[in-house]
Formats: C-alpha cells, structure tokens, sequence
C-alpha cells in the first residue's frame, strides 16, 4: 500500500534556506547505488579521496555553498548522490539535521487529504 500526500505536504521545510543536512556529519553524503555514470558527473575535487562519497570540509559537504540556515546550493544538486536525493525535507533525517543546528523544527502542515493506492 502507498499513500500519497498532497504537493503542499513538506511546503514548510525549504531547503535552499537550510542546508542542514549537508552540512551534518561527514560520513553523510556516501556513494551507494549509484551507476558510474552518475559519479563522473561529480568533479572529482568534490569526491573523496577514499572515493566513499562526497569529500567533506569538517562535518560539511564541500559541494555546499552559503551560509547554513540561512541562503545555501548544492554546486551539484543535478548530480547529487542518492542519500542526498532521499532526505526528503521535513522527513526525519531532516529533522534530526535541522536538530543539530539548533534550526526550527517546524511541523509540515497536516494534509487536507490522503490519497490511498494498493498496488
């Protein structure tokens, strides 16, 4: 079964003035399922030299750019990792970023309707 929750859902959570889990913990943004196509859209000066994920600079990944909390980009969001597509905003790896930088941890908006589907 899959439920599917209206567009506005995450509305609440806008992650260019965010950032939060892009900057959480090193070990965060790591390769896994990716096809190898996919890595070598990535510049290798953003890889990590273990060649695991993205190369961090502390706890941040060095493909951010701005100011966490406030205005950031992913110099590579077209091709970003899989774990970085799957941290959906106001889900709870966002969260517990979110958490970590003392951002507000503001409710989505409770869903005026909730689409059932069996498949």
């Amino acid at each position: 079964m899959r439920i599917a929750l209206p567009h506005d859902h995450f509305a609440a959570f806008d992650c260019r003035s965010c950032g939060a889990c892009c900057a959480y913990a090193a070990d965060w943004p790591r390769f896994s399922t990716e096809e190898d196509a996919e890595l070598e859209r990535i510049p290798e000066k953003l890889v990590a030299a273990d060649q695991s994920g993205m190369r961090c600079e502390g706890g941040r990944c060095a493909a951010l750019r701005g100011d966490v909390g406030k205005q950031v980009a992913c110099t590579v969001y077209e091709a970003r990792p899989h774990v970085c597509r799957a941290c959906m905003p106001g889900g709870g790896d966002c969260l517990m970023a979110r958490a970590a930088y003392g951002l507000p941890l503001v409710a989505p908006p409770v869903p005026r309707s909730i689409g059932l589907s069996l498949d």
